[in-house]
């Protein structure tokens, strides 16, 4: 595997980079031929900015049609590139689609994907076939069967903490499947909207949608909650037809460490990787 850089090279200094977009139009963040990705649009604001090609590395990629309100990417740039008003700059290239929060020099040691402790997603679900007003359609996933909550929170309980998330993740050449689901549960608003609160160290591609739908499975009575545990402990990929829709799936936020544990942190993260992979 290629090493991560975990500093800028010299001449170069590290930012941060606190992003939002709507993942209706993207083809996920990666880049790809001929497809619109977030990756791709980001760079090519930054590259246009600095006048030099930029690479991004990302806290955790989004698939097609997921969105965001707390992605964190950092790319390191010429140091005397002039940062006043960055964010702003960067905003008025940018489509109205995806937003620049927040622009930061990073602390020493300081990498978006291995410096992470965890990730948080929510994903909503407008379930019993009610109608979802035209305004929030974005992000909310609709489901025509009304969906029991206390039976997908017994449900979702049952797959907590470290486990190989391999039934529940589609397969990525290289990549681990072990996984430590720190949150997963689910609350009704008051306008009956499902809301589910999951967080974890990292997520395997594809991963919370399976869980997601799995769970599902079992609100509407198709299986008892102690069947998402014989899943996850068989290790056999669940059929596609589970998957719920990236539609209803949003990254919140990526928690870090302190900034005198950020180094340390990156570093157990690669070991982790290499000892896994």
């Amino acid at each position: 595997m290629t090493e991560p850089t975990l500093f800028a090279e010299s001449g170069f200094l590290r930012l941060r980079l606190d992003i939002a977009y709507d993942g209706s139009n993207f083809s996920g963040w990666a880049k790809q031929p001929q497809l619109r990705t977030v990756q791709e649009v980001v760079e090519e604001a930054i590259s246009t900015i600095a006048r030099i090609k930029v690479e991004t590395i990302v806290a955790g990629r989004t698939d097609a049609g997921v969105h965001a309100t707390g992605q964190v990417i950092h790319v390191d740039i010429p140091e005397n590139l002039d940062l006043g008003d960055l964010a702003y700059r960067l905003n008025r290239i940018l489509d109205a689609d995806l937003r620049i929060l927040k622009v930061s020099v990073a602390p020493p040691g300081f990498h978006a994907r291995f410096s992470a402790l965890r990730r948080q997603y929510s994903y909503k679900i407008q379930d019993a076939n009610r109608v979802v007003l035209p305004l929030n359609r974005f992000d909310i996933a609709t489901w025509y069967r009304p969906l029991n909550m206390d039976l997908m929170n017994q449900a979702s309980a049952l797959l907590l903490g470290e486990n190989n998330f391999v039934a529940f993740c589609k397969f990525r050449e290289g990549q681990t499947t072990i996984r430590d689901l720190q949150k997963f549960s689910w609350v009704r608003d008051e306008k009956g909207l499902l809301i589910a609160d999951i967080v974890a160290d990292a997520f395997c591609y594809s991963m919370v949608r399976n869980l997601v739908g799995a769970v599902a499975c079992v609100g509407e009575g198709k299986f008892e909650p102690g069947w998402v545990k014989q899943v996850l402990d068989n290790e056999v990929r669940i059929s596609d037809s589970l998957v719920y829709p990236a539609q209803g799936l949003t990254l919140e936020y990526v928690d870090y460490p302190a900034d005198n544990q950020l180094l340390l942190r990156a570093n157990a993260t690669v070991r982790r990787r290499d000892d896994e992979s």
